[in-house]
């Protein structure tokens, strides 16, 4: 609703959406020990090690900061950079056992969190913004930063 119980537009229920997740995900981030670039890092390479060049894309990252926030990782053993076997000047980056461990429980925890966001919703409406939702990251291509299922 807005300011006076009115039904929200598109613009306003977007943004809103979006700092009330970022508002769940940060609270989890913290809770796990984790800044929130961080669990974006970590839940991105559960699906797959990525090189430096698409991680940056990714997450929205310049070099500088992506280097340091995988320096960090490393430093926590949370991730290791492995060598691409198809360019000696290139690496992956990889989740340790440790970094997957915490990956997953960070993940779930917060599926669970912004999950409930909708709580209140019937089935068919929960699944009427899901496919809305999708509707619009697929068509404005948003990178995989957080996997589909729990």
């Amino acid at each position: 609703m807005g300011k006076h119980g009115e039904d929200l537009g598109v613009v306003a229920g977007l943004v809103r959406a979006s700092f009330l997740v970022n508002a769940v995900y940060a609270e989890s981030a913290r809770e796990y020990g984790l800044t929130v670039q961080q669990g974006q890092l970590l839940c991105v390479l559960m699906a797959q090690p990525y090189g430096m060049g698409e991680l940056g894309a990714t997450l929205g990252l310049e070099k500088s900061s992506l280097t340091g926030l995988v320096d960090r990782a490393v430093r926590r053993e949370l991730v290791r950079r492995e060598p691409d076997p198809d360019d000696r000047r290139a690496v992956h980056v990889v989740l340790t056992a440790e970094g997957r461990d915490l990956a997953e429980e960070f993940y779930a925890a917060t599926c669970r969190r912004v999950d409930e966001l909708a709580a209140g919703l019937p089935t068919s409406d929960r699944d009427r913004l899901a496919a809305l939702l999708g509707r619009v990251v697929r068509d404005n291509e948003v990178p995989t930063v957080f996997l589909d299922v729990i």
